[in-house]
């Protein structure tokens, strides 16, 4: 009975273990909140819409961790990097679908919208009906249940006969014996433990920029743009689709080249272009009243902007605390950068529109500081993860901050040095 006492209380601590009921869960979450859409319409309601959206945040929620940590855990550390993309590349898909569906040729009319607001309950029954065929976390069976086979056949199922998995599973147990006795760290911990700090400060600049990098803007003067190179207002709707296949190609181009490109690079590289691709973009919206065919130059900063964003921040980021942390931290690091993506994406909502009203497109400005920023910051304070364990990961974080702590107290001492030298000739 104690020993079932114990495992019972781990359980509550370890997020692989609820990893697949959780999302079985969720998804009855979703199918809720498109029943209380649907039968809006009838009950004449828009309390019912509000309930509707809340309960479809919550989903939203719980689905971008859970699911994240789900498919991290079942992905071999070859391939890990492409698969945390892939999230990013199916939320892109997701909103293009959304874009699709809104058109007035298929939903987006006055006796189907309800429709539209309900289809996410589609796709939480088709993953309710289809998640139970899938395995079990195979770190959850290894390291909680301590079940090699288990874990063996849940591997083999994941990846193929062909591959061994003995080599993922060694890496597994190391882990585990590094962290032999430590518990699951509370979100407290995590912003106390100096170990971490380079880890938390770097989920926190990537989490923050990714609401704060202007998308949400390029997004809105994107119509203005269209309409001034001349496209008639009924087909604006059309080029907005335009916008959304842009992402999605340029997200699933992101899985294809990440493993052979490595998520620093990417990272860096996409906020120093949204960075250049926002300065020019003011620019051009600036002389677009004086010159013509300056519109167009924005309508291809767009597409640019889009390109690195899709290519970046927008794939590296959702997977990051899962790679970047140990496993007894995870749970507060992903609680943190879940809590900052949607209280950052709430404050733009409610911001956005009077930061507009007062700087017009110069606010791209605003955007351009935070995207260069996060660049400088990732380029000097985060260590490549491609092909690495969590524990290989950790070790570069301290080394490559060791060193800078090191230089620079090299350097105090320089100074001192130096200043006792003159103290004493002057002295003398």
């Amino acid at each position: 009975m104690e020993g079932k006492r114990r495992y019972f209380e781990k359980g509550l601590h370890d997020e692989s273990q609820w990893g697949k009921n959780t999302l079985l869960v969720n998804n009855v979450v979703a199918i809720c909140g498109a029943i209380l859409m649907v039968l809006s319409k009838s009950a004449l309601s828009f309390e019912m819409i509000i309930a509707g959206r809340i309960v479809y945040g919550i989903n939203a929620g719980v689905g971008l961790i859970v699911h994240t940590l789900y498919i991290l855990e079942c992905a071999p550390k070859r391939l890990r990097g492409m698969v945390g993309v892939s999230v990013a590349s199916f939320v892109s898909l997701g909103k293009f679908c959304g874009q699709l569906l809104g058109i007035s040729e298929l939903l987006g009319t006055d006796e189907r919208w309800i429709w539209l607001l309900a289809f996410s309950g589609v796709t939480g029954l088709l993953q309710l009906l289809t998640l139970p065929f899938l395995p079990e976390s195979p770190r959850y069976l290894l390291l909680e249940r301590s079940d090699r086979h288990g874990c063996e056949t849940a591997l083999i199922r994941l990846w193929g006969a062909k591959k061994d998995p003995k080599p993922e599973m060694e890496d597994m147990l190391a882990e585990d014996a590094a962290l032999k006795g430590v518990k699951i760290h509370r979100i407290m911990e995590l912003f106390l433990d100096v170990n971490v700090r380079w880890q938390l400060l770097t989920v926190i600049v990537t989490f923050v920029t990714l609401q704060l990098c202007g998308i949400n803007a390029v997004y809105l003067y994107s119509f203005d743009v269209f309409q001034a190179a001349g496209i008639p207002e009924e087909n604006l709707r059309y080029a907005a689709l335009g916008t959304g296949l842009c992402e999605v190609s340029t997200s699933i181009a992101c899985v294809l080249i990440i493993e052979s490109t490595g998520k620093k690079v990417l990272l860096f590289r996409g906020y120093l272009g949204m960075a250049a691709a926002l300065a020019l973009l003011t620019v051009t919206l600036y002389l677009q009243e004086f010159v013509s065919w300056m519109s167009y130059c924005s309508l291809v900063l767009i597409c640019i902007y889009i390109l690195f964003f899709s290519t970046g921040p927008a794939g590296v980021t959702a997977p990051l605390p899962g790679e970047i942390f140990t496993q007894s931290y995870k749970p507060a690091a992903f609680t943190v950068a879940c809590t900052l993506n949607w209280v950052g994406l709430f404050a733009v909502g409610m911001l956005f529109p009077l930061i507009v009203k007062h700087l017009d497109y110069f606010c791209f400005l605003i955007f351009f500081v935070f995207c260069f920023c996060s660049g400088v910051f990732v380029w000097f304070n985060v260590p490549e993860t491609k092909n690495k364990t969590v524990l290989e990961i950790t070790e570069d974080f301290n080394k490559m901050h060791q060193k800078h702590r090191r230089s620079l107290q090299s350097k105090l001492s320089s100074v001192h040095t130096n200043e006792i030298h003159a103290t004493v000739s002057t002295k003398l």
